[in-house]
């Protein structure tokens, strides 16, 4: 069976095979609902993509959370300095409630795809996994709309964004 669906002005052809199995029933799942935000957000996405420029202005200004929701062991190594770390895996309402004062709040996010000339703390991966992706959806499904995404791939020794964490500490080995 081939369904057809229009959606926000995009022709969707699905193909579900005729011997598809039920779902199996979960509340606290809805694939849905996931499927509509990324559409949603495919709309608004690149409207608030934002240039290296852009991001830093952004960021001095004070208006914006700058957030990163890489792990913390690669946020400890490497990070955008002034961001708040919670990482994508830990995001509940709970928890973003604490970090995002609301649900207006600007949020400026980046991810290792945005970055290179740091394979550890700033791994690339996938083009589609990006971490950009899924955390600028993840955020719009608990509500927050106004997510600004850094757009550029930045080499880290050229870029003019500040960081800081232990990969950006220099150290001098003093002999006496």
């Amino acid at each position: 069976m081939k369904l057809t669906t229009l959606i926000a002005g995009f022709v969707i052809l699905i193909n579900i095979p005729a011997n598809a199995a039920e779902p199996i029933p979960n509340r606290l799942i809805d694939y849905t609902a996931f499927e509509n935000i990324v559409l949603r957000s495919k709309l608004q996405r690149e409207s608030d993509r934002l240039t290296e420029s852009e991001f830093l202005k952004a960021m001095e200004s004070g208006a914006y959370l700058l957030l990163d929701a890489r792990s913390k062991a690669n946020f400890d190594k490497r990070h955008v300095k002034g961001a708040i770390n919670l990482p994508f895996t830990e995001f509940t309402a709970e928890s973003l409630a604490v970090i995002i004062s609301g649900k207006k709040t600007k949020i400026l996010i980046y991810c290792n795809n945005n970055f290179e000339g740091s394979p550890i703390s700033m791994a690339s991966k996938s083009p589609a996994a990006s971490l950009n992706i899924s955390t600028q959806a993840s955020l719009r499904a608990y509500g927050y709309e106004q997510i600004f995404e850094l757009g550029p791939l930045l080499d880290v020794k050229t870029t003019k964004l500040p960081f800081a964490g232990t990969e950006t500490e220099t150290k001098t080995n003093f002999k006496r």
